[in-house]
Parts: structure tokens; C-alpha cells; sequence
């Protein structure tokens, strides 16, 4: 009777466990996301999220922690315990400039998150106002270089990927180009538009309308391939600018100490979604390129590009704190 009851408690407490695992593996999913509701980067992660969900037949729910340059939601990420039922959109921002940027930051973007997969990228273009009178990037270093005080151009923020790239763009071309820091792409380009500052450097989302409405000139972009999206406008690879590329982009980490088989299950579900006509269809229509790959891929990328950066940053001597 004793040795039935024994094996009685431990096929109870299997049972038990069975379905405390079943609950867990329910949990609703938070995917963090470091920029308020309703911008590129939340449109970009709910698109996704939604299709994930249905992939891992689990509910996902974005949770917007805007701030800081994406610090406050990454402390919070990095910070969390709930291994499996979290996500966090982790950018540029996040993974290549703010290690350099911040002189001390409550994350390590090396050691507290592990890639899941990169997401997508926005790429960057050259804009001028319409009174420069130049419609390629060959008349525009002219007419720069017959400036006297040189040109303004403007920036969505100070160590933004649109900030930092027009720093490689001015190093490269050896124009005198003073950076005009604005908070936030809408009045950057509105002064743009008007005359104010000359030129910027803007991502896809916001370009197209102002580019397709005659609002600004594209001088370039800054991709190795021109844009599908937008294919008369020539990349600065191939106007002479060798070896010019830079994006402000996006990936999908976890928090270190998350299993190996949850990470794979959020990767392939990210490849899957990635891939999906539905997806592909609202991410082009965003004006952003999908970035499909593995996590180890994305592990490569992020640090190369922390490299790359944190290189241009210590140079020009750019601190946030």
C-alpha cells in the first residue's frame, strides 16, 4: 500500500508539473519596445509581433518604455527574470552607439541580452532643400565647396544613426559641413524644406512622402544597392562615395539567461514572419527593408557595427551624459 501511495505522489506531482510547464509555455509574451506608440519603431514590432504570435500560438503584447535613447527599456530588459516571455527591440541605438555615447549605462549590450534575429533596417537618405541648386551628389560637393561658411545640415538628434552618418559622410568628403541637431525628424526636415539648414540626413519612413511630393531633392543613399522602392536615387557608393553604408536598423534580443530552446523557437518564429506576404506587404509599405537571419548573424552584425561606430564617436568626440 505505502510503495502505491509513493508512486501515486510522484504521478501526482508529474502531472503537476506537467501542467505548471503547459501554463508557463501560455504566458502571454512583452515585447519591449524603447520608443513611444504609434512611431516606426512600435508600427515595426507590433507588425511583426502579431505574425509571431500566430507562429508560436502565444499572445504577444508590445509594451512601449520610450526614453533615454532606448536606456530606460533596455535596463529594464537586461533587469528582467522572466526568461521565455520577454523580447525587446534592441537597435542601433541600443547595441552600437549608446556603449560609446553614455560614459556608464545600467546594461552591458555584450552580456545582457542574447540576438534573436535581426528585424529590419531604414535606410538613409541625403535630402537637400529644393533652392540648393543641386540634383546629385557631384553638384552638391561643388556648390558645398564654393559655400564660404560652409553648409548646416540637420539631424534627428545628437548620436543618432542620421547624426553619426552625416559625420562619416563629412570625414569622407572633406566638406565643411556644421551639424544642426534638431529633436525629431518632423521639424528637422520642415526646416529643411524652408531653407533654414540645407540638407539632412533622413530615414525611409519619412523620406518618401517628402521626396515623391517635390518637398526636398534625394541626392543619395546611404545603401550599397539602391532602394526598390525608390530606384532614381542613386546610392553614394556609386557616385563615388567608396565604401559609404549606413543604416538606422533593428533587432530582436532576449535576456541572457533566457534556454537555448526558447531563443530557437523565437528565431524561427521571426524567420517565419519575416517571410510572410503579409509582413513583407506593411514593412515595404513602411518604407523599411526586412533583415531575415540568424541569431548568430546578428551577433556578428551587432558588434561589427559597435565597432564601426564607437570608433566615429570617440573621433568627433560626441557624449550624452
Amino acid at each position: 500500500m505505502q510503495r502505491k501511495h509513493f508512486i501515486g505522489s510522484l504521478l501526482g506531482l508529474a502531472i503537476a508539473a506537467g501542467s505548471f510547464t503547459a501554463s508557463a509555455q501560455q504566458k502571454t509574451i512583452e515585447w519591449v519596445v524603447g520608443y513611444a506608440a504609434g512611431g516606426g519603431s512600435d508600427v515595426v514590432a507590433r507588425t511583426i509581433a502579431d505574425e509571431m504570435g500566430k507562429s508560436l500560438n502565444r499572445s504577444i503584447i508590445v509594451t512601449n518604455k520610450p526614453g533615454a535613447g532606448t536606456n530606460i527599456a533596455a535596463e529594464y530588459v537586461a533587469r528582467s527574470k522572466d526568461y521565455g516571455n520577454t523580447l525587446f527591440t534592441a537597435d542601433f541605438a541600443t547595441l552600437a552607439a549608446n556603449p560609446t555615447l553614455f560614459s556608464k549605462l545600467a546594461y552591458n549590450a555584450e552580456k545582457d541580452f542574447q540576438p534573436v534575429g535581426l528585424l529590419v533596417r531604414f535606410p538613409l537618405f541625403l535630402v537637400v532643400s529644393n533652392n540648393v541648386p543641386a540634383n546629385n551628389l557631384k553638384e552638391f560637393m561643388a556648390w558645398a565647396k564654393s559655400q564660404p561658411e560652409g553648409v548646416n545640415w540637420a539631424s534627428v538628434g545628437l548620436g543618432s544613426p542620421h547624426h553619426l552618418v552625416g559625420e562619416l559622410f563629412r570625414e569622407q568628403s572633406g566638406l565643411k559641413l556644421t551639424h544642426v541637431p534638431y529633436k525629431g525628424a518632423a521639424p528637422a526636415i520642415q526646416d529643411v524644406i524652408g531653407g533654414q539648414v540645407s540638407a539632412m540626413w533622413v530615414e525611409s519612413s519619412t523620406a518618401y512622402s517628402f521626396i515623391n511630393g517635390k518637398k526636398v531633392k534625394a541626392i543619395g543613399v546611404a545603401s550599397p544597392q539602391r532602394v526598390p522602392t525608390m530606384p532614381d536615387v542613386p546610392t553614394m557608393q556609386e557616385q563615388g562615395v567608396k565604401g559609404f553604408e549606413g543604416y538606422a536598423w533593428q533587432g530582436l534580443v532576449v535576456p541572457t539567461g533566457t534556454s537555448k530552446e526558447a531563443t530557437a523557437q523565437f528565431s524561427q518564429a521571426l524567420q517565419r514572419a519575416l517571410g510572410s506576404t503579409p509582413v513583407k506587404a506593411k514593412l515595404q509599405a513602411l518604407g523599411v527593408e526586412p533583415m531575415p537571419g540568424t541569431a548568430k548573424q546578428m551577433a556578428t552584425f551587432a558588434h561589427n557595427e559597435r565597432e564601426k561606430w564607437g570608433k566615429l564617436i570617440t573621433k568627433i568626440g560626441v557624449k550624452l551624459d
